[in-house]
């Protein structure tokens, strides 16, 4: 099977990305066995809007521009798509419209990673800070906007982008969370499949890279709830540190408060973070479409408070989940795992090869329509 994956950028940061490497990785190495669980060979190639360099996928790769474009934007992506000869070509974080209506006449499996074709506002989290719990409308989503101006520009994109993934034949999503927001605006669930995401590229022998830490992995916004992560670890009075991994727009705040930053970690990298921590904490405002921070931390061994948030409570193993937005219930939590200095299971660990097998029966699926 001839496998050509579109993204809007090839790079390592962010969980979106390293599932994407991790698939490319996981098809190779079916392909490398000889015949997959579906009897078929695999030849993949990537085609990216932007290539930053830090990661290598072990297939061809093309830069091809407007793919990364946000809007509605002409990308020359036939003569590729011609030459390649594909049989399914599977769009992972494309969120122009042209590109996503020109894989309508295509065998095209969509993975929808996050919020951006069914919320045109914060990833289901209100303007007032509420859990948004309505499907998209323009009555229902106004209310998050101050400029009404950019609200009419962002809801008719995002309606663009929706009525685009509508007929694709497949839909690929993280959690059952996902698949129960697409399915409320009008997306067939018939045509959704849950896939989660797996752990991969992760050393649990690693040397942790400094002393004991409360660890936060993720972009660095109020979305994912640093301040809440603030505030927990405060309230909590633990005497360990509490250590960023990762960069945003609130990074400069997070440093100027004291907090040691890592930065943005490669695989080896973050394997040593998680190796230093005593547990992560994952207090996300928006809701999750899964959180694989989370899902890593546990896989290496550590324990995961959070906020009960989009897809969280469909991996996390229940101790050390909190009511959404329950800054005091997080904090008990988080001395909890600390003061145990446990190691954690994860008891709903996903089987790669379950997952893999899931997804070539997706392609083939779409193929054959």
């Amino acid at each position: 099977m001839r496998i050509l994956h579109l993204v809007d950028r090839l790079t390592e940061r962010g969980g979106a990305y390293r599932h994407l490497i991790g698939v490319i990785e996981a098809l190779a190495n079916v392909g490398a066995t000889g015949r997959s669980p579906l009897h078929v060979d695999h030849v993949q190639m990537v085609a990216a809007g932007d290539v930053d360099g830090s990661v290598q996928p072990g297939c061809a790769v093309v830069t091809l521009p407007g793919l990364e474009s946000r809007t509605r934007t002409d990308v020359a992506i036939d003569s590729i798509s011609a030459e390649f000869g594909a049989d399914v070509v599977h769009l992972h974080t494309i969120v122009n419209p042209a590109v996503l209506e020109w894989a309508e006449r295509l065998p095209a499996v969509i993975t929808v990673q996050d919020h951006r074709y069914f919320c045109p506002a914060r990833g289901k989290w209100t303007r007032d800070g509420r859990v948004c719990r309505e499907p998209m409308s323009h009555d229902v989503c106004r209310a998050c906007f101050e400029d009404q101006a950019y609200f009419g520009g962002i809801l008719t994109l995002t309606q663009e982008r929706l009525a685009a993934v509508q007929p694709l034949r497949r839909v690929i999503v993280l959690s059952q969370y996902m698949k129960n927001e697409l399915a409320a605006v009008g997306v067939s669930a018939e045509r959704i499949d849950v896939i989660p995401p797996f752990v991969h590229g992760l050393d649990p022998t690693a040397e942790p890279d400094g002393p004991a830490c409360v660890l936060f992995v993720g972009r660095l916004s109020e979305a994912k709830g640093v301040r809440d992560a603030i505030d927990a670890w405060r309230a909590a009075g633990v005497v360990l540190p509490l250590v960023f991994a990762g960069t945003g727009p609130l990074r400069c705040e997070v440093e100027a408060a004291g907090f040691e930053m890592l930065g943005w970690l490669d695989r080896a990298g973050l394997s040593r973070a998680y190796r230093r921590a005593r547990a992560v904490v994952l207090p996300s405002r928006w809701q999750e479409p899964f959180g694989i921070a989370g899902l890593e931390a546990l896989a290496m061994g550590v324990p995961v408070v959070g906020y009960d948030s989009g897809g969280v409570g469909e991996w996390h193993p229940g101790d050390g989940l909190v009511a959404w937005g329950d800054a005091a219930a997080l904090a008990r939590a988080l001395r909890a795992a600390v003061e145990r200095r446990s190691v954690c299971a994860l008891a709903r660990f996903p089987d790669r090869a379950a997952l893999m097998t899931q997804l070539l029966e997706a392609y083939a699926a779409c193929s054959r329509q």
